[in-house]
């Protein structure tokens, strides 16, 4: 800075356009330059949304997942011997495996647990836990329906709780 005595010790870049080349000021004068200097003077609100998108991706060309290229994914071309990428997927135009049949004593209190059949005791336990601090009355006020809800989620709990916990005692008799 002309007529400064301090050695010019700290840099600030010249401009957005050359950012590698500097100004050397004292600590003082580099203080007043960058409250001063504004990267984007002079831009316009468009290329300055431009210029934000460029440096969220470090102004590397970007686009949209799964649209790499211009024609989608041929999975024929992918050679899988052991079946190790198809594992625990459905192919396309393969017929879903059919769900086992519910119980019909155990129809009603699935459907008040919003539970499909089968059910491990992991799941129901998550699930009735969920409901219960949903449905229950002092998180509702009080609210009578809400009372009404917990006691028909109870009696489904315990239905499909007893209804697990004898099956393998059933197996193991029969």
């Amino acid at each position: 800075m002309p007529g400064c005595p301090e050695a010019g010790g700290f840099r600030a870049p010249k401009s957005r356009t050359t950012l590698n080349q500097y100004w050397w000021f004292c600590l003082e004068h580099v203080r007043a330059y960058n409250l001063a200097w504004d990267y984007y003077k002079g831009m316009s609100p468009g290329e300055i949304e431009a210029q934000t998108r460029s440096d969220t991706g470090w102004q590397r060309p970007t686009w949209p997942l799964g649209r790499l290229g211009a024609q989608a994914f041929d999975e024929a071309m992918l050679r899988d011997p052991l079946h190790i990428l198809s594992a625990g997927r459905v192919r396309r135009g393969a017929a879903a495996a059919p769900k086992a049949a519910v119980p019909p004593d155990l129809r009603d209190p699935m459907q008040a647990l919003g539970l499909d059949w089968p059910v491990s005791m992991e799941a129901l336990k998550a699930r009735y836990k969920e409901l219960a601090k949903r449905h229950h009355p002092d998180a509702n006020g009080g609210d009578r329906a809400s009372e009404e809800r917990l006691k028909t989620i109870n009696l489904a709990y315990a239905a499909v709780r007893q209804h697990l916990t004898a099956e393998p005692r059933m197996a193991a008799t029969g």
